[in-house]
């Protein structure tokens, strides 16, 4: 509702984004062979109109600055108590953003609304800056897009490589039992695969992995006013088990005891599919979280220049009022003028 709002007061208030619109002293209620450049007159309805429009749009600015920041403190405490979820999993088994393998899946990040800044763009851009370096004769490349912003930057001039979009995935409360369905849809990667077939296929999705690495580009949160685009590697469990042989960081992984008769090569399954899973979970809430912060810094900026041009208005609506007051009186003084002479 107040996305349509902002839209309505937009288009009232579309003359104002003409540069001409407040110095030039011109009336858009006379046509223009009739209003000759240097006649200093303008219509005092026009610009309280004007300012009408700028007060319902700095309204509702400041409305969703308020709805922003109030969603910001429930995400970011879910946010700071998942990022204990993810970091023993990279601890074990690493995160190697330089690893060179032919399979590479790009889990872009983004928002399904906008007027939250750059985020979005920034997340693409970064995608794209990774595609291009992990592309090659004998790579392939694909995206898996998370969020209808990314999804409309990217379909322009990467469609054929985009292998699975999800939308819509903040109208409801994100959970970790949501990411772990999301995470089952993203390991397949099949275009085959439906929603409605995860959970048929979620016994087999070890013989399922189209992947060599997945790459989760998203804006981790800093501050209201700061996030860094980051990327986390999730490896398949073939690479880190071939990683482990040539000496890599689970070396020590046969030091510990392992229960229930599980083999080393399922137990790498288990794990690295629960890392994705958890650093997804992280990265949606980090990305949440950037988006709040990001879109309560654009409504600021966007109320007060509302209030800095509501200002400029009202000068421009005070000068033509005491003109009008001015020239009345001198049409007064003049006529009296003439009728005594």
């Amino acid at each position: 509702m107040a996305m349509a709002a902002f839209r309505r007061e937009g288009r009232r208030f579309a003359p104002l984004l003409h540069p001409n619109s407040i110095t030039a002293p011109r009336s858009s209620l006379i046509p223009q062979e009739l209003d000759p450049e240097g006649v200093r007159f303008i219509s005092t309805q026009v610009v309280r109109n004007r300012m009408k429009s700028v007060k319902n749009i700095q309204k509702i600015t400041k409305a969703m600055k308020m709805v922003a920041a109030s969603k910001l403190r429930g995400v970011q405490t879910k946010a700071e108590n998942s990022r204990g979820l993810w970091q023993p999993f990279t601890a074990l088994l690493g995160d190697t953003p330089s690893i060179d393998v032919k399979k590479n899946v790009l889990v872009t990040i983004s928002s399904d609304k906008g007027l939250c800044g750059g985020i979005n763009s920034t997340s693409v851009k970064m995608s794209k800056a990774i595609h291009k370096l992990n592309s090659g004769p004998d790579k392939e490349t694909k995206y898996v897009i998370v969020g209808e912003k990314a999804k409309a930057q990217l379909v322009r001039d990467s469609k054929k490589d985009i292998e699975l979009n999800i939308t819509d995935l903040q109208k409801i409360p994100l959970n970790y039992t949501q990411a772990i369905f999301l995470t089952l849809e993203l390991v397949l990667v099949d275009k085959s695969s439906q929603a409605g077939l995860i959970s048929v296929l979620a016994d087999d999705i070890l013989k399922n992995v189209e992947y060599d690495a997945l790459r989760v580009v998203f804006n981790k949160f800093h501050s209201v006013v700061s996030f860094m685009p980051t990327m986390s590697t999730v490896l398949s469990p073939e690479v880190v088990e071939k990683e482990a042989e040539a000496g890599g960081r689970l070396e020590g992984l046969d030091s510990y005891e392992i229960e229930g008769g599980e083999t080393k090569s399922e137990v790498l399954q288990n794990l690295t599919e629960f890392q994705f899973s958890s650093v997804l979970f992280n990265a949606v809430l980090e990305n949440a979280c950037s988006e709040m912060g990001a879109r309560m810094s654009a409504m600021d900026s966007s109320s007060r220049n509302a209030g800095e041009m509501l200002d400029r208005l009202t000068l421009t609506y005070n000068r033509t009022r005491q003109a009008s007051i001015t020239t009345e009186l001198i049409e007064i003084i003049s006529g009296a003028s003439a009728l005594e002479g």
